[in-house]
């Protein structure tokens, strides 16, 4: 008989289909999760609140609060920054890309393979130690890792959590062309190949922030590579407030 170690982690599994829950809570057990169940919004609110889980499973489409609507009132509170792995149907993009915007850190489409949404929990639960250095500065933007915010030009850039980490990685590598496996990496931990837009998603919102009130655009494209962070402005591109590489 298999006994349920429970190393993986405190997994709140978040949907209103009650096979769903007893199937996601039969697998992840027997991968090693310790998983706690919500059938709607409003008890998955609560359940946060009172287990404190390490990450949480949530379905977009409930009839009592919506995923977006959970995962926005986390986002609002506090020290909340729970990682947030949305689950959607195949035609829920609009509401896929309206939950990333509430905060969301990906999303899985059903129906999925279990062994993915393990990689993909397992990822999103590693605590990378931070990174080495002080306050980015790359042309105008500045990124603070110690109080978790950036400035371009001056002004404060309102960033969800997963935005921030995202433009520190772009900022870390000024000038250096980052292909979407790498951001996949080194922001979101998945070493492994995974089938996401979530890092063409998040440039776009950045984009939106950088470039309000006609600002220059930084975050370029580099068609067929990836991403990379350019301010033609200014020659300290990566390198931290000591004077050394990023």
């Amino acid at each position: 008989m298999r006994t349920e170690a429970h190393t993986g982690g405190r997994v709140l599994v978040v949907d209103d289909d009650a096979a769903i829950r007893r199937s996601l809570q039969r697998g992840l057990r027997l991968e090693g999760f310790s998983v706690s169940l919500a059938d709607g919004g409003r008890a998955a609110l609560a359940a946060v609140r009172d287990g404190a889980p390490d990450v949480v499973v949530l379905d977009i489409s409930m009839p009592d609060l919506s995923g977006i609507e959970v995962c926005r009132t986390l986002r609002e509170e506090d020290d909340d920054d729970v990682p947030v792995l949305m689950l959607s149907a195949l035609d829920e993009a609009a509401d896929r890309v309206a939950g990333l915007q509430a905060g969301a850190d990906d999303y899985l489409v059903k129906p999925f393979a279990l062994q993915e949404l393990v990689l993909r929990l397992r990822a999103l639960l590693r605590r990378r130690p931070p990174a080495a250095g002080g306050r980015v500065r790359a042309g105008g933007l500045v990124v603070d890792p110690a109080t978790r915010e950036a400035r371009l030009d001056g002004e404060l850039l309102a960033l969800t959590r997963r935005e921030f980490e995202l433009l520190e990685a772009f900022a870390r590598n000024a000038g250096l062309v980052l292909t979407r496996d790498q951001l996949l990496d080194r922001v979101w931990g998945y070493d492994f190949d995974v089938r996401t837009d979530a890092v063409d998603t998040f440039v776009s919102y950045l984009r939106r922030k950088t470039e309000a009130g006609g600002r220059p655009r930084i975050l370029h494209t580099v068609r067929g590579v990836g991403f990379v962070l350019r301010d033609d402005g200014d020659g300290r591109d990566g390198r931290d407030d000591r004077g050394g590489p990023a």
